[in-house]
């Protein structure tokens, strides 16, 4: 499990381990049961605190993305479907949103931005 930790962004640390570890948990490179590394592991690797990695575990496993168990370690909990589900549709909504204000700005039509996102829709 690779994650990358950019100096270049405002969003911090923790925030990027979550966001790389549920990325991988949706699109299926993580699959139910898997271990993920343990915080001193992962801390180590990416060069960061221990504490770090305990924030971003924590985020996780209040979320429904990993659980955790004393002596054994983390797992990638059991997927909900639906809770995958609406974090996926979150995520678009937030895409679309910006993408509205946009053509709203720039004098596109709703006609025209619907046109767009079927042909980007629909693309392989």
């Amino acid at each position: 499990m690779e994650i990358i930790i950019s100096s270049n962004t405002s969003k911090p640390i923790y925030e990027q381990i979550t966001s790389q570890i549920k990325a991988m948990i949706m699109n299926g490179e993580l699959q139910t049961g898997d271990p993920i590394p343990s915080m001193r592991a992962l801390a180590k690797s990416v060069h960061v605190s221990v504490i770090t990695v305990q924030k971003a575990y924590e985020d996780l496993q209040r979320d429904g993305f990993i659980e955790t168990t004393v002596g054994r370690g983390s797992f990638v909990s059991a997927r909900n479907r639906d809770f995958i589900q609406e974090e996926i549709q979150k995520k678009i909504e937030e895409h679309l949103s910006l993408a509205a204000e946009t053509a709203r700005t720039g004098g596109i039509p709703l006609a025209k931005l619907t046109e767009l996102l079927t042909i980007f829709y629909q693309e392989e």
